[in-house]
Protein backbone atom coordinates (compact mmCIF):
# COMPACT_ATOMS: atom_id res chain seq x y z
CA UNK A 1 0.00 0.00 0.00
CA UNK A 2 1.69 3.41 -1.00
CA UNK A 3 2.19 5.85 2.29
CA UNK A 4 0.03 8.54 0.33
CA UNK A 5 -3.27 6.46 0.99
CA UNK A 6 -2.37 5.32 4.53
CA UNK A 7 -2.46 9.22 5.36
CA UNK A 8 -5.93 10.70 6.62
CA UNK A 9 -4.34 14.17 4.55
CA UNK A 10 -3.40 15.15 1.82
CA UNK A 11 0.67 15.17 1.25
CA UNK A 12 1.42 18.83 -0.02
CA UNK A 13 5.36 18.28 0.36
CA UNK A 14 7.90 15.98 1.43
CA UNK A 15 11.04 17.79 3.27
CA UNK A 16 14.35 15.16 2.70
CA UNK A 17 17.38 14.87 3.97
CA UNK A 18 20.13 15.30 1.94
CA UNK A 19 21.86 12.63 0.96
CA UNK A 20 21.80 10.80 -2.45
CA UNK A 21 19.57 8.39 -0.97
CA UNK A 22 16.77 10.60 -1.11
CA UNK A 23 17.81 13.18 -3.70
CA UNK A 24 17.49 11.60 -6.81
CA UNK A 25 15.86 11.44 -10.29
CA UNK A 26 13.02 8.85 -9.04
CA UNK A 27 12.50 11.48 -5.87
CA UNK A 28 12.52 14.60 -8.47
CA UNK A 29 10.14 12.93 -11.26
CA UNK A 30 7.69 11.21 -8.66
CA UNK A 31 7.22 14.91 -7.06
CA UNK A 32 6.79 16.52 -10.17
CA UNK A 33 4.36 13.95 -11.55
CA UNK A 34 2.40 14.25 -8.06
CA UNK A 35 2.66 18.24 -7.51
CA UNK A 36 4.02 17.65 -4.48
CA UNK A 37 6.73 20.55 -3.06
CA UNK A 38 10.19 19.04 -2.55
CA UNK A 39 12.46 20.84 -0.16
CA UNK A 40 15.87 19.40 1.42
CA UNK A 41 17.63 20.00 4.77
CA UNK A 42 21.19 22.15 4.03
CA UNK A 43 24.26 20.19 3.63
CA UNK A 44 26.56 19.91 6.87
CA UNK A 45 23.66 21.46 8.76
CA UNK A 46 22.28 18.46 10.81
CA UNK A 47 20.28 20.83 13.19
CA UNK A 48 17.94 21.63 10.37
CA UNK A 49 16.62 18.28 10.51
CA UNK A 50 16.79 17.40 13.90
CA UNK A 51 13.17 16.02 14.52
CA UNK A 52 13.86 13.29 11.94
CA UNK A 53 16.93 12.93 13.10
CA UNK A 54 15.56 12.41 16.42
CA UNK A 55 12.71 10.20 15.62
CA UNK A 56 15.51 8.04 13.82
CA UNK A 57 16.81 6.19 16.67
CA UNK A 58 13.52 7.14 19.25
CA UNK A 59 11.53 5.47 17.04
CA UNK A 60 13.43 3.35 14.57
CA UNK A 61 17.00 2.80 16.16
CA UNK A 62 15.15 1.60 19.43
CA UNK A 63 12.58 -0.98 17.44
CA UNK A 64 14.83 -2.53 15.34
CA UNK A 65 18.20 -1.67 16.56
CA UNK A 66 21.26 -1.70 14.45
CA UNK A 67 22.00 -4.84 12.64
CA UNK A 68 21.45 -5.64 8.76
CA UNK A 69 18.58 -6.86 8.01
CA UNK A 70 18.82 -7.94 4.20
CA UNK A 71 16.78 -10.92 3.31
CA UNK A 72 13.15 -11.69 2.05
CA UNK A 73 11.71 -12.59 5.20
CA UNK A 74 13.41 -10.13 7.13
CA UNK A 75 12.27 -7.25 4.92
CA UNK A 76 8.24 -8.70 5.20
CA UNK A 77 8.62 -8.76 8.82
CA UNK A 78 10.03 -5.45 9.38
CA UNK A 79 7.30 -3.96 7.10
CA UNK A 80 4.71 -5.68 9.28
CA UNK A 81 6.62 -4.53 12.28
CA UNK A 82 6.51 -0.61 10.39
CA UNK A 83 2.82 -0.88 10.46
CA UNK A 84 2.53 -1.44 13.79
CA UNK A 85 4.87 1.02 15.02
CA UNK A 86 3.48 3.39 13.06
CA UNK A 87 0.16 3.42 14.72
CA UNK A 88 1.40 2.54 18.19
CA UNK A 89 4.06 5.81 18.28
CA UNK A 90 1.55 8.11 16.02
CA UNK A 91 -1.64 7.34 18.46
CA UNK A 92 -0.84 6.84 21.75
CA UNK A 93 2.94 8.69 22.22
CA UNK A 94 3.70 12.34 22.38
CA UNK A 95 6.19 12.65 19.69
CA UNK A 96 7.20 16.63 20.39
CA UNK A 97 9.32 17.83 22.93
CA UNK A 98 7.45 20.11 25.68
CA UNK A 99 5.73 23.48 24.97
CA UNK A 100 4.11 23.88 27.42
CA UNK A 101 2.26 22.14 30.47
CA UNK A 102 -0.93 22.87 31.90
CA UNK A 103 -3.02 21.89 34.91
CA UNK A 104 -7.02 21.76 35.14
CA UNK A 105 -7.47 20.85 38.67
CA UNK A 106 -4.67 17.65 40.21
CA UNK A 107 -4.50 16.83 36.71
CA UNK A 108 -1.35 18.02 34.69
CA UNK A 109 -1.15 18.04 30.48
CA UNK A 110 2.62 17.66 29.64
CA UNK A 111 2.30 16.99 25.91
CA UNK A 112 0.39 15.15 23.28
CA UNK A 113 0.14 12.58 20.63
CA UNK A 114 0.18 13.01 17.06
CA UNK A 115 -3.36 12.29 16.80
CA UNK A 116 -4.80 14.29 19.73
CA UNK A 117 -2.64 17.32 17.92
CA UNK A 118 -4.00 16.73 14.23
CA UNK A 119 -7.43 16.33 15.76
CA UNK A 120 -7.80 19.59 17.11
CA UNK A 121 -6.88 18.67 21.06
CA UNK A 122 -3.79 20.22 22.00
CA UNK A 123 -3.07 23.20 24.14
CA UNK A 124 -3.94 25.99 21.07
CA UNK A 125 -7.11 24.42 19.95
CA UNK A 126 -5.72 23.51 16.40
CA UNK A 127 -7.99 23.04 13.84
CA UNK A 128 -8.10 20.09 11.48
CA UNK A 129 -10.94 19.60 8.59
CA UNK A 130 -13.65 17.46 9.38
CA UNK A 131 -13.21 14.36 7.15
CA UNK A 132 -9.65 13.88 8.58
CA UNK A 133 -9.96 14.17 11.70
CA UNK A 134 -13.10 12.00 11.44
CA UNK A 135 -10.76 9.26 9.42
CA UNK A 136 -8.58 9.60 12.32
CA UNK A 137 -11.47 9.45 15.68
CA UNK A 138 -12.62 6.12 13.60
CA UNK A 139 -9.52 4.54 13.22
CA UNK A 140 -8.10 5.46 16.78
CA UNK A 141 -11.57 3.70 18.26
CA UNK A 142 -10.37 0.80 16.71
CA UNK A 143 -6.53 0.29 18.19
CA UNK A 144 -6.04 -1.13 21.62
CA UNK A 145 -2.46 0.09 22.68
CA UNK A 146 -1.84 -3.35 24.82
CA UNK A 147 -2.52 -5.79 21.04
CA UNK A 148 -0.06 -3.39 19.16
CA UNK A 149 2.39 -3.39 21.67
CA UNK A 150 2.43 -7.26 22.26
CA UNK A 151 2.31 -7.57 18.22
CA UNK A 152 5.92 -4.72 17.90
CA UNK A 153 7.19 -7.33 20.51
CA UNK A 154 6.46 -10.43 19.24
CA UNK A 155 7.81 -9.10 15.44
CA UNK A 156 10.88 -7.61 17.08
CA UNK A 157 11.95 -11.26 18.20
CA UNK A 158 11.20 -12.62 15.13
CA UNK A 159 13.30 -9.86 13.70
CA UNK A 160 16.05 -10.81 15.60
CA UNK A 161 15.52 -14.88 15.30
CA UNK A 162 16.02 -14.02 11.94
CA UNK A 163 18.89 -12.39 11.95
CA UNK A 164 20.32 -15.14 14.18
CA UNK A 165 19.74 -18.00 11.90
CA UNK A 166 21.83 -16.34 8.89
Amino acid sequence: MDIRQRLPFALLGIDSDSGSEFINDHLYRYCGQEGITSTRAKSYRKNDNCFVEQKKYSVVRRAVGYLRYDTEEELLTLNDLYQHLRLYTNFFHPTMKLLEKTRNGSKVTKSMTLQRRLTGECLHQHTCLTNERKVLEGHYAKLNPAQLKRQITRLQQKLLRLNTLK
